[in-house]
């Protein structure tokens, strides 16, 4: 669909568009003298770099400076621009949502939660592990039948795939809390899995005008159609496939940073990343097909 070039191109004007209305809300605010990139360049850097897989700061800088610098000219001190990037995690955020807005994410009557662990280290290394100490805890992963430390990604996206919210808890955290923080936004049914089997929940959530789905414990009889549990089966995998995404191509459960202000920095603009991705492929009959979507690099 597009060169290695072009997509640069389409990705600034995407992210330069959406980030001009923000400002006009949310103007940036800098300290000392103006920073050589503007923040859309430094934000399309950091969207192109993650669809490409380079997601550590440093390399990022490194392929720019090596291969677009026509591109960027202003791109000159490495760690200018890594502060520049971390500085920018709140228009991430930003940008991101006035995407999924424009895609008619919040408007769609049918939503899907789910999340995925993000290990900060092995177990072995656990106890000796400074980063994070407050934060981070032990947790189960029920998909991959394993204890592990670190934090846990709490995900929803509309009924097309497009990520309508994310929030981080301890690896322990409750997804049933965390899910509070996702929904203020969308309205409908949600399908969920059986960690949100929960009568009071769907109770709470029915007051918000939200109707929760899950599938059933095996002793547990199910009033509901063969079709109806089977399409819901069928929605689940689109979760799964956004989160399949998220792990494979943009690195979200490698973490490479040592606070949570660079943390929240990473992770918002791994969601971004993909949101943009949607935006570029929208016309497409998948527009999570994401593997045509730079054919020459």
């Amino acid at each position: 669909m597009f060169s290695i070039e072009e997509f640069i191109i389409a990705v600034f004007c995407c992210v330069d568009d959406v980030l001009m209305e923000i400002t006009q809300i949310y103007p940036i605010k800098r300290r000392g003298f103006a920073p050589s990139l503007r923040e859309s360049e430094v934000l399309t850097m950091e969207v192109v770099a993650e669809f490409l897989g380079i997601d550590a700061d440093k390399d990022i800088w490194k392929y720019f400076h090596r291969h677009w610098l026509g591109l960027f000219p202003q791109l000159k001190s490495r760690y200018a621009f890594i502060r520049q990037a971390a500085n920018c995690w709140q228009y991430k955020e930003l940008i991101q949502q006035k995407l999924a807005q424009y895609l008619g994410a919040y408007s769609d009557q049918l939503h899907l939660i789910d999340g995925l662990p993000i290990p900060l280290c092995g177990l072995s290394r656990a106890p000796n592990c400074r980063s994070f100490k407050s934060l981070a805890d032990y947790g189960f992963c029920a998909a991959k039948k394993q204890t592990y430390y670190g934090f846990h990604g709490h995900l929803i996206v509309s009924g097309t795939g497009v990520i309508s919210g994310f929030t981080l808890t301890p690896a322990n955290g409750s997804e049933r809390d965390a899910l509070w923080d996702l929904i203020t936004r969308i309205k409908g049914l949600l399908i969920g899995d059986k960690g949100y089997l929960s009568q009071f929940l769907s109770g709470e959530l029915k007051e918000v005008g939200i109707t929760l789905q899950t599938p059933l414990r095996s002793n547990m009889s199910d009033s509901r159609s063969r079709s109806s549990v089977r399409l819901m089966q069928r929605f689940r995998r689109l979760i799964e496939t956004v989160i399949g995404q998220l792990v494979e191509r943009f690195h979200i459960e490698k973490i490479r940073a040592r606070d949570m202000w660079h943390l929240t920095s990473r992770l918002n603009r791994k969601i971004l990343a993909h949101t943009v991705c949607f935006w570029l492929n929208r016309h497409n009959c998948d527009p999570l097909q994401f593997d045509d979507l730079v054919t020459e690099y």
